[in-house]
C-alpha cells in the first residue's frame, strides 16, 4: 500500500484493479487529512508511513493545499473495464482536482515522439 500511495502522489493518478483502488483510497485519504495540518508532528507521522521524503513534501506542499476547504473524498475511482489476460476488473484512481481527460506527464512524454521530418 505504501508504494501504491507513493505512486499515486507522484503521478496523481494510476491504473490498478478495483480491489486495490478501494483499499488505496482507505489508506491515502487519512494521510491527506493529516497533511492539511502541516506542523512538525504531522511531518514526522507521515515520514513513518511513507518511505520517501520528497513524496511527503509533495503531499504537504502541493496536494494537501488543494483540499483545504474539502472535508473528505479526495480521490475518485473510475471503472475502466476488465484486463485482457485474467479478466480482473480495472479502475483508474485519481485525485478529485485533476481532470480525467487530461493526459498525465508519463503518457504525454510517450506520445511526443519526433518524426524524421521534424527538426528543432
Amino acid at each position: 500500500m505504501r508504494n501504491m500511495a507513493v505512486n499515486l502522489i507522484e503521478h496523481r493518478k494510476m491504473k490498478t484493479t478495483d480491489a486495490k483502488a478501494k483499499e488505496l483510497r482507505r489508506f491515502i485519504e487519512p494521510l491527506i487529512t493529516k497533511a492539511r495540518n502541516a506542523d512538525m508532528n504531522t511531518i514526522r507521522q507521515l515520514m513513518k508511513i511513507l518511505p520517501r521524503k520528497n513524496t511527503v513534501q509533495k503531499l504537504i506542499k502541493e496536494i494537501a493545499p488543494e483540499f483545504v476547504d474539502r472535508p473528505g473524498g479526495y480521490t475518485r475511482i473510475t471503472k475502466l473495464g476488465f484486463r485482457d489476460n485474467d479478466r480482473a476488473p480495472v479502475s483508474l484512481i485519481e485525485f478529485v482536482g485533476m481532470e480525467s481527460g487530461q493526459p498525465s506527464e508519463d503518457v504525454n512524454d510517450k506520445t511526443k515522439k519526433k518524426s524524421k521530418g521534424d527538426s528543432d
